[in-house]
């Protein structure tokens, strides 16, 4: 009996939504480690460990080739824009509740729509559109706590606002990941844009890691920085490699619109507390906003 293939689009789908899951039990666990570690040095770390991980996977168990890239200048700008990303979701995240970030994520689909289309000329049809405004419409009833005079009072935390400005940079960095290939293995390709964000983190929060008494961390510190590593870094990187060659920026982002619905479920079971029925609805529209985008066939 042989088993049925899978066409490669489906395997990104099915990536893409273990991509979300990974992504939201990192504002859970990052809540966690952003008391004890600041999000400098807990993401140089972190970036570290997965660059070191990957490498290992990639040209030992893998057995790919290792060579300097061609045109080596692409990763230090995904690097870059990764590193942007990441450092202002942990800067957030000491500001405002993990259910709130989660849901400013929300928006980057819509954000590369835009940044796809300038970018590689991808272009949403309508009904891609339609899901991303829903989505969208329910990310903001997230971010503003299912408050309607916080809406009309346009009352946005300083957290969101800078984890918007990370959001940005990620927008801009999934497109790319289309227009800089040069053929390389998605491992290979994993591989050294975790080594530039490493590198970019590091040279920002140098002082700050120096002054670190690493010895002095407490445990949830190290099993958070072990997770964060493994899951929603050296996983996800090659997820979102794999998944954008074989769909379009702004359907592969869009699995971001599960994050909200998963952090809520993620916060409820590590008993930090169940948030309110008006904000578990604007999350259930972008999971709404994501069906609707699911049933458009791929381009």
């Amino acid at each position: 009996m042989t088993l049925p293939s899978v066409s490669p689009r489906a395997l990104a789908h099915l990536g893409m939504l273990l991509f979300a899951a990974f992504i939201a039990g990192s504002f859970t666990s990052g809540a966690l480690a952003v008391p004890y570690l600041a999000p400098a040095p807990l993401n140089a770390v972190r970036f570290i460990l997965a660059a070191l991980l990957m490498g290992a996977f990639a040209f030992g168990i893998a057995r790919q080739k290792f060579a300097l890239p061609k045109a080596p200048w692409r990763f230090g700008i995904t690097g870059f824009l990764t590193a942007i990303y990441f450092v202002t979701m942990f800067i957030a995240l000491t500001m405002t509740l993990p259910v709130a970030t989660s849901a400013v994520y929300t928006l980057v689909p819509i954000m590369t729509a835009v940044t796809a289309y300038f970018l590689v000329g991808q272009r949403a049809g309508p009904a891609v559109l339609l899901s991303l405004l829903l989505a969208g419409i329910g990310a903001i009833w997230v971010i503003f706590r299912g408050d309607l005079d916080a809406l009309l009072r346009f009352d946005v935390g300083l957290g969101e606002l800078i984890y918007f400005v990370g959001c940005v940079a990620y927008a801009i960095y999934t497109p790319l990941l289309r227009k800089f290939q040069r053929g390389e293995p998605a491992l290979v390709l994993s591989f050294w844009t975790l080594t530039a964000t490493a590198l970019w983190i590091t040279a920002y929060g140098l002082p700050e890691i120096l002054a670190v008494d690493w010895l002095q961390l407490p445990a949830v510190v190290w099993w958070v920085l072990l997770y964060l590593a493994v899951a929603p870094t050296a996983i996800c990187f090659f997820l979102i490699q794999f998944a954008s060659r074989h769909l379009p920026a702004a359907k592969v982002i869009a699995y971001g619109y599960l994050t909200p619905a998963f952090v809520i479920v993620f916060e409820g079971v590590a008993g930090h507390g169940w948030t309110t029925l008006s904000v578990v609805i604007g999350a259930g529209v972008t999971v709404l906003g994501l069906v609707v985008l699911a049933l458009v066939p791929d381009r």
